[in-house]
């Protein structure tokens, strides 16, 4: 008996610390998520997204050096990480805007439609067939944005529809970028190496739109600024440490800690409170995006 307890408690508490840090990811993600839009009514986007990029960046320099300094960014795909750094730019500058014309919970909720998109754009760019149980989900999870866009109440209680929109390009931007991680990841390219140069990337991008309008930040908005940054890098390691601690069918669904963070914040911060529909729009993203991400494990493990 005793020989089968030990490991059987090493297991619980491995399954425990991975949950604890992939909530704690999606809390501290959150966080740095609810100081930006802080952020956005004073400081420019560009200024934003390019400080965030460096900050991070900077953070990273530690594992770069542990890795053989800064010839780990030494790289065979100059295009692949040009894609990256794009897509993810784009995302990146979505999200930020849709802090300034949309709930916390609302941006954090169209965030994870990324599967969606995914399992959409997987098809034509990495040949994969997608059953009628996975499209299916698809549409269920669009039906939920529809739900929380709910453009047929009209007037004040609906959605901006163009604010709305720009989010979820950045959405399918996102999706593009995991598609172009994957092919760099399966083709042997380090992810220090995809991470440091999409923080370069960004960072080179948002300064042609920051640079001309700077607005030199006070001290108090350059150290919510590091802060956002450190809180994403942080979240970053918090979520890899999860992930390498259990197995991904535990600790993916604790990821959707993040809308009930986001939830709590919007509500104490700026007084957003969801009504019925965007609670329910929510529910059936929410519920369509752990079905697909199910469904990819089903798969993976099958092959």
């Amino acid at each position: 008996m005793g020989t089968s307890v030990l490991p059987a408690t090493g297991l619980y508490a491995a399954r425990r610390h991975a949950i604890i840090c992939v909530l704690s990811a999606s809390a501290t993600f959150t966080l740095g998520s609810a100081l930006v839009k802080a952020l956005t009514e004073s400081v420019p986007l560009m200024e934003i997204v390019m400080t965030r990029a460096l900050v991070g960046f900077v953070a990273l320099i530690p594992v770069l050096w542990r890795q053989g300094g800064f010839a780990a960014l030494a790289t065979r795909r100059p295009s692949g990480h040009a894609l990256r750094a794009f897509t993810g730019f784009i995302g990146t500058i979505t999200t930020v805007y849709g802090y300034t014309v949309l709930p916390l919970a609302t941006v954090t909720a169209l965030g994870f439609a990324m599967p969606l998109f995914l399992t959409i754009l997987s098809v034509p760019l990495l040949g994969e067939k997608v059953g009628w149980r996975r499209a299916s989900a698809v549409l269920v999870g669009l039906g939920g944005v529809l739900i929380m866009l709910r453009p047929w109440r009209g007037g004040g209680d609906a959605l901006p529809l163009l604010g709305v929109t720009i989010v979820l390009a950045g959405v399918v931007a996102w999706a593009l970028s995991m598609i172009s991680i994957r092919r760099m990841g399966e083709a042997g390219e380090h992810n220090v190496t995809i991470v440091a140069w999409y923080s370069l990337g960004t960072a080179a991008l948002a300064a042609i739109g920051a640079l001309p309008h700077w607005v030199t930040p006070s001290w108090t908005q350059l150290a919510a600024l590091v802060a956002a940054g450190l809180m994403a890098g942080v979240a970053q390691l918090l979520m890899t440490e999860g992930y390498r601690a259990g197995e991904t069918t535990l600790v993916a669904p604790f990821e959707y800690g993040a809308i009930v963070y986001a939830t709590i914040l919007g509500i104490t911060f700026w007084g957003e409170w969801p009504d019925a529909w965007s609670l329910l729009g929510i529910v059936i993203l929410v519920a369509a995006g752990l079905y697909i991400w199910h469904r990819e494990v089903t798969l993976g493990l099958r092959r």
